[in-house]
């Protein structure tokens, strides 16, 4: 029997629809992804950690449960919310249906709300923070918690917590991932480029890093406010300026510029999707990128040895940043993105030349 659950927002407004998944109440920030495939990628990314994922496309689960093509075992969000969601998947590789995968990972879904609607206030007001509830009779109560709500710990609670090393075919690179909340696709796409990957927790400190006498770091993406995780920024700086070759990716991106002074600002409703364009500002070209951040470094307060090589085609911010004095650079989006695009996965083999230069150095 399906049960009567409500989505309440911090503004007071409230949609009505049907339960899916594991039972329950739950309080988060409410975000949406414009992605039309790759549920099972957002479903399992570290960086929705706290969030309720509203996604803008209508029907989500058609495919099915392919672990496979997960990004981490375990979810970090706290609710799911669609439109439709659908209880008869195909696919061949299909092994589980979604209903039962929320349920496994205690993940509240709701459906059949007006999905579009719902995105087009969080794009006016900007992002707010929501509550699933089953009755309306506390409303008072639940608008308390749901004003009061934050994400806190986000890096500490998806790093991992232990230091482990994966082996490449012919190895030729040896490269630290530092682990900000990872999507495992990252040390997929450095793995198939001959790098052996040792993956590091959040607090590692510098000199456990150059301890590991690395050709490369590679800072991963993660969730959260990046201004909570200065202690990490510092230690990165102390990487950057012993020049090894260093790549930020989303979180990371936004450490490394921190570490080197620059800001970082709350942008209005993020950007979350496969459908981002930025605009590479030295060939002009425009690449569609894969996105999921609420945060972006303000471009303005970058040093002078640093620029902006990338941004974004839709509203100017910064997507790119490459440091001249040392060999570092970063980006907002995601070349590695799976289910796509793979538009700037290049960047990978910039990161691969950037070790081979400095080797030869």
């Amino acid at each position: 029997m399906e049960q009567t659950l409500y989505l309440v927002l911090e503004n007071g407004r409230v949609f009505k629809g049907k339960g899916f998944g594991a039972e329950g109440e739950v309080t988060g920030e409410v975000v949406f992804s414009t992605g039309m495939t790759g549920y099972l990628e957002t479903l399992t990314d570290p960086s929705y950690y706290g969030q309720i994922i509203v996604q803008t496309f209508p029907l989500i689960g058609n495919y099915g449960v392919i672990p496979e093509d997960f990004e981490k075992d375990q979810t970090y969000l706290r609710a799911y919310v669609v439109r439709e969601w659908c209880e008869e998947p195909s696919n061949y590789r299909c092994a589980d249906v979604l209903d039962n995968f929320l349920k496994e990972q205690n993940i509240i879904g709701l459906c059949g709300i007006d999905t579009r609607e719902l995105t087009k206030i969080i794009r006016d007001h900007g992002v707010m923070n929501g509550k699933i509830v089953r009755t309306l009779d506390h409303m008072e109560q639940d608008l308390q918690e749901i004003k009061a709500y934050r994400v806190q710990d986000a890096v500490p609670n998806t790093s991992c917590k232990a230091v482990f090393e994966e082996k490449a075919e012919n190895s030729t690179h040896k490269v630290v991932l530092w682990d900000l909340g990872a999507k495992m696709n990252i040390s997929r796409e450095l793995l198939k480029r001959g790098c052996d990957v040792i993956t590091v927790p959040y607090n590692t400190t510098a000199e456990e890093v150059l301890a590991l006498n690395p050709d490369g770091v590679m800072l991963t993406n993660g969730p959260g406010d990046p201004a909570d995780n200065m202690d990490v920024a510092q230690e990165i700086a102390k990487v950057v300026a012993a020049r090894v070759p260093t790549f930020g990716i989303c979180m990371g991106h936004q450490l490394l510029a921190l570490s080197q002074g620059a800001k970082t600002m709350r942008l209005k409703y993020g950007h979350r999707g496969a459908n981002q364009p930025v605009k590479d500002l030295s060939s002009g070209r425009v690449f569609i990128s894969s996105q999921n951040h609420g945060y972006a470094v303000v471009s303005e307060s970058l040093p002078q040895t640093a620029h902006v090589f990338f941004e974004n085609a839709n509203d100017g911010t910064c997507e790119g940043v490459a440091y001249d004095d040392v060999p570092a650079f970063s980006v907002q989006f995601h070349p590695e993105a799976c289910a796509g695009p793979h538009d700037t996965a290049y960047l990978f083999d910039q990161f691969i030349g950037m070790m081979e230069e400095n080797k030869h150095a």
